[in-house]
């Protein structure tokens, strides 16, 4: 299978990762189809048949958000909700040029589950996708950018795209393009770096911050959007900040009798705190701020899907020869004594310390190939991780 950023760029994937990651857009011609990730045929089911709610979908028209209410409605006997959506609605905001947006699909449409998880997983940095359906002629959006990079996958359909340099570079979550409209459409209205339409099968990359806007031509246009929300310095640096509260020169108090407002009563305190502070980045250990990266992916990324009650019967029913694997995309974090995936702790035993290695090293396993163990310990700690969700029945086509 190829890999899941093979798909968007054309490029080897450390060349991309050099010379466009948030560098520079990149626009890669078609080299197959997307539409096994999405068709029209999915678009009609996610919205007539899987019972969507906002903030799942959402529509736009001319550069306006639509309120709810133009496209959803109560979802009738025996649901008490006010916000699902109504296919009958969005028929007619598409026949009225409006865009529709189905959200999050990486938890919602099952082979975007799979792609978004695999990207997440080469890339290092969690993955939303978003699907855009715009009918001819229409625009959804104005020009505008994203706190996120962006790979823009065309699925159907042609869409004209015009891309303009940032007016902020890397933009954080807390600088939306809205707090910059004026210097955007200035942008936006000089030359573009790109000025392409996307076909069927076309891909292109934008990093965060690069401004842009596109317009369907003669035909309904579906592009999926594979948001990718980057791990920053900014965030290792926040993450440093919530671990120098354990440093006691650092809480202590500024003194009284001193106006903190004066710049110059001010500077010696903030030069001590300055040295304080980087004496003690000096000896942060790097273990420590891994693991707190870490526990971050595990919130923000979506493991390969779980099935319950077939995971109830396979702890139960498990032998030495049972066929099992590590939950793709979970990202386990080991200790000397725990193995944790989204806030559920297997505790280990100083004796099953490899055998959880071993697990985490990937591929194929079974209770009887786990090192140090007898079977019976084998079968115990197996079931455990089984519950816990570490691990899973191994598909055929990973044996």
């Amino acid at each position: 299978m190829a890999g899941a950023l093979a798909r968007c760029v054309a490029l080897p994937p450390a060349e991309f990762a050099q010379r466009h990651w948030g560098r520079a857009p990149l626009l890669t011609r078609a080299t197959a189809s997307f539409t096994d990730l999405l068709d029209a045929a999915a678009v009609d089911e996610l919205v007539s048949q899987r019972g969507l709610r906002t903030p799942f979908v959402r529509m736009a028209k001319d550069g306006t958000v639509l309120g709810r209410g133009a496209y959803t409605r109560g979802g009738g006997a025996g649901a008490s909700i006010e916000d699902q959506v109504a296919d009958d609605r969005v028929l007619a905001q598409l026949a009225d040029g409006a865009t529709l947006v189905l959200q999050a699909l990486h938890r919602t449409w099952p082979p975007l589950i799979d792609f978004g998880s695999r990207l997440a997983a080469e890339l290092g940095h969690p993955v939303q996708i978003n699907a855009y359906v715009t009918p001819p002629d229409s625009r959804g959006f104005a020009p505008h950018y994203d706190v996120h990079d962006v790979f823009v996958l065309q699925v159907s359909g042609r869409k004209h795209w015009t891309i303009h340099e940032p007016v902020v570079t890397d933009p954080l979550e807390n600088q939306p393009w809205e707090k910059h409209r004026a210097a955007v459409t200035a942008r936006a209205g000089e030359r573009p770096v790109i000025d392409t339409v996307l076909a069927p099968g076309d891909a292109l990359y934008l990093p965060r911050g690069t401004i842009h806007a596109a317009q369907a031509l003669g035909e309904t246009s579906i592009h999926l959007t594979v948001g990718v929300h980057p791990i920053t310095r900014h965030q290792l640096v926040r993450h440093l900040l919530e671990a120098a509260q354990d440093v006691p020169e650092l809480r202590a108090s500024l003194p009284a009798m001193v106006d903190l407002a004066s710049p110059d009563q001010l500077a010696p305190h903030l030069a001590e705190t300055v040295r304080t502070l980087a004496t003690w980045l000096d000896s942060v250990p790097v273990a420590d701020q891994a693991r707190r990266l870490g526990e971050l992916l595990q919130r923000q990324t979506r493991p390969a899907p779980l099935t319950p009650l077939a995971q109830l019967g396979l702890a139960e029913a498990v032998d030495l020869g049972t066929p099992l694997r590590l939950r793709p995309g979970s990202r386990p974090l080991l200790t000397a004594t725990s193995l944790t995936v989204l806030g559920h702790s297997v505790t280990l035993a100083a004796a099953e310390a490899d055998a959880a290695k071993s697990v985490l090293a990937g591929g194929v396993f079974t209770p009887a190939s786990l090192p140090g163990l007898e079977p019976a310990a084998a079968l115990d700690l197996t079931r455990r991780l089984l519950l816990a969700g570490v691990v899973t029945a191994a598909s055929p086509q990973a044996r």
